[in-house]
């Protein structure tokens, strides 16, 4: 218990501002609001305190890491691009539905990983997550290979040329069929639930907070943990792509699930490398306690003569097993009732009725990083449109450099190549330019990255909103209307470049900067929440997406009139440029929401460490 005050009199200055109540610690009172005391001390896979720190942890641990993300990604973009073309191609289902499909893929594989962030934070830890879910991952990849594999599994393909698949009078896909790939392709995006929120908390995980270092390590580790996201996109545009025109769709997709496995073999040989941190009980649950606790007391009165003061338990480490405490802060003080303690509630307590100080704060800081990430469900959606309509779009130009024919599912590699160049001169060109401009040691706050790379992303939409103007009167004028799997030779799918080129310059700046303002904003006991923020927001992209497209498609075209609907499966009479400019307008809007929100917000992290 903690006290506030030794007499019942109230006083104005008390009723105002609650930050004057202290955390005891061992050797003193810390003024709420001053400082952090750390109880994260890593421990080894069995829960034991690491005796050398040395011989753990650090860039070693860390690369082993690497290996598992970009594995992961490698069959994230790889799925994401070639499925939309195997559906089409090879299970006869139209771009529109196939587009659906693998955007609930990406829906779900994002979504779910809330879960995965909540069993890591409060029962298996990090490693374990990532083990078992990484595990699953595998055998969604191994189902999708032999869907692709077994002719069973697809429909007959005699007699289905281009006009047959324009006039979709191709055999079709017998539902069984299409219930298997589904399961198999959902499955996988299952697996992703205990990968995304936890591999990027668990890289950071071996650095040690109390180095003078600590910052910059953070700071280049997420930088190359992206890079490490970007070469396995970089793979999937380009290797996968060549197996699959030389070898056929089961080898495409076994290679994926091949890379997997040696990726989950690398991350168990690194297992005694590892640091860990504790698992803090269920996230969720003291949510609710202190949301039931503040409502209990709802009615009590901060001045009134019952009033004892905030609780925090004595000593230098919280309540919470892998967390240590967290200053008081004044924002949402009537979630601070939940930690209100009266002369009624006597010496044991049920942690329903109330709970500690750094339970409540907790709680808020969570409510508080909430905007940053809603944010950033745009940039999200902008992501998922381009990885299927640009593939669309890229069908009906020349994909030629000089004698060498370009793959159209490989264009999305160049977003990936723009990224690496980015992440390459970030610290030669970027940050040195930068810092002089804003006087902040790392170049830009992680907020100013973020707000860079929304606002890039609108360019890049609206950009391409006035290219795709270009291409579809291109097309109009030059008798292509109709024959939209013909390449138009006068029309270089090298303009695609500039639009991707700048979605890619964007995520560097959007995805990493808030990958690291989530992982140092987090409680420490729920960074694996806090990373899945992050994924939640991409998930919810997705789904933005497909609800977008669906109601397009609903409101814009008229069959009975014979107004095709702008997402028209004939991407000549479509009007994809009608889509792009509503995104750039939405974006635009969700740029102004973020500067609001960014201005509002107060880093922890800059009065976290003692």
């Amino acid at each position: 218990e903690t006290p506030a005050r030794s007499d019942g009199a109230s006083h104005p200055f008390e009723r105002k501002n609650l930050g004057i109540y202290f955390i005891e610690s061992d050797n003193r009172r810390m003024a709420h609001g001053r400082g952090y005391t750390g109880g994260t001390t890593p421990v080894n896979i069995h829960g034991k305190p690491i005796a050398d720190l040395s011989k753990t942890g650090g860039w070693i641990a860390a690369f082993f890491i690497f290996g598992n993300e970009m594995a992961e990604r490698m069959a994230y973009f790889g799925l994401s691009v070639n499925m939309v073309v195997f559906m089409f191609y090879v299970m006869h289902k139209p771009f529109s539905s196939s587009a659906t499909a693998v955007n609930n893929f990406l829906g779900i594989s994002q979504v779910s990983s809330v879960l995965g962030g909540f069993l890591a934070d409060a029962y298996l830890g990090r490693y374990w997550t990532i083990a078992i879910f990484t595990t699953i991952y595998l055998g969604g990849l191994t189902g999708i290979t032999l869907s692709a594999t077994i002719k069973y599994f697809s429909p007959n393909q005699d007699q289905c040329d281009k006009i047959s698949l324009l006039l979709g009078s191709c055999e079709q896909a017998k539902p069984w069929q299409m219930f298997y790939l589904y399961t198999v392709l959902y499955i996988t995006g299952f697996g992703a639930a205990g990968i995304r929120p936890c591999v990027s908390s668990f890289g950071a995980d071996q650095f040690d907070e109390r180095s003078k270092d600590y910052k910059a390590h953070l700071d280049r580790f997420f930088n190359f943990f992206y890079l490490s996201v970007t070469l396995g996109a970089i793979v999937a545009f380009t290797l996968v792509v060549y197996v699959q025109m030389s070898h056929g769709w089961g080898s495409a997709f076994g290679t994926l699930a091949i890379a997997m496995g040696i990726s989950n073999m690398l991350f168990f040989i690194g297992t005694p490398l590892y640091r860990h941190r504790l698992p803090g009980g269920s996230p969720l649950t003291r949510v609710a306690q202190v949301l039931v606790a503040a409502f209990r007391k709802r009615n009590a009165s901060f001045s009134s003569s019952e009033y004892i003061g905030l609780y925090e338990v004595p000593g230098k480490y919280s309540a919470i097993k892998g967390s240590g405490k967290i200053a008081h802060s004044d924002d949402f003080r009537c979630l601070d009732k939940a930690a209100l303690q009266l002369k009624e509630d006597g010496p044991n307590q049920s942690p329903w009725r109330l709970c500690t100080v750094t339970q409540v704060e907790e709680v808020k800081i969570l409510i508080k990083l909430i905007p940053v990430p809603a944010c950033t469900i745009m940039i999200s959606l902008i992501l998922t449109e381009y990885l299927t309509l640009s593939v669309q779009q890229a069908y009906t130009m020349n994909t030629y450099m000089g004698h060498l024919k370009l793959p159209v599912t490989c264009m999305p590699v160049f977003p990936g190549l723009s990224i690496f160049l980015i992440l390459s001169l970030y610290y030669t060109i970027f940050v040195p330019i930068s810092r002089r401009i804003t006087g902040h040691p790392h170049g830009a706050s992680q907020l100013q990255r973020v707000g860079i790379g929304l606002a890039v992303s609108t360019l890049s939409v609206a950009w391409a909103g006035f290219f795709e103007r270009y291409r579809r009167n291109y097309a109009v004028n030059h008798g292509y209307e109709y024959n939209f799997l013909t390449p138009m030779s006068g029309l270089c799918v090298f303009w695609l470049l500039i639009q991707y080129c700048l979605i890619g310059i964007a995520e560097v700046f959007c995805i990493v900067g808030l990958l690291e303002f989530l992982y140092e904003e987090a409680p420490d006991a729920m960074k694996s929440i806090g990373s899945a923020y992050a994924a939640l927001a991409g998930g919810a992209g997705c789904f933005a997406a497909s609800i977008l497209n669906t109601i397009i498609k609903s409101a814009t075209g008229n069959a009975k009139e014979g107004r095709p609907t702008w997402l028209s499966q004939n991407i000549n009479t479509g009007r994809f440029d009608y889509l792009y400019w509503l995104l750039a307008i939405l974006s635009a809007i969700n740029f102004c929401v973020f500067l609001y929100t960014a201005g509002r917000y107060k880093y922890r992290a800059e009065h976290k460490h003692e």
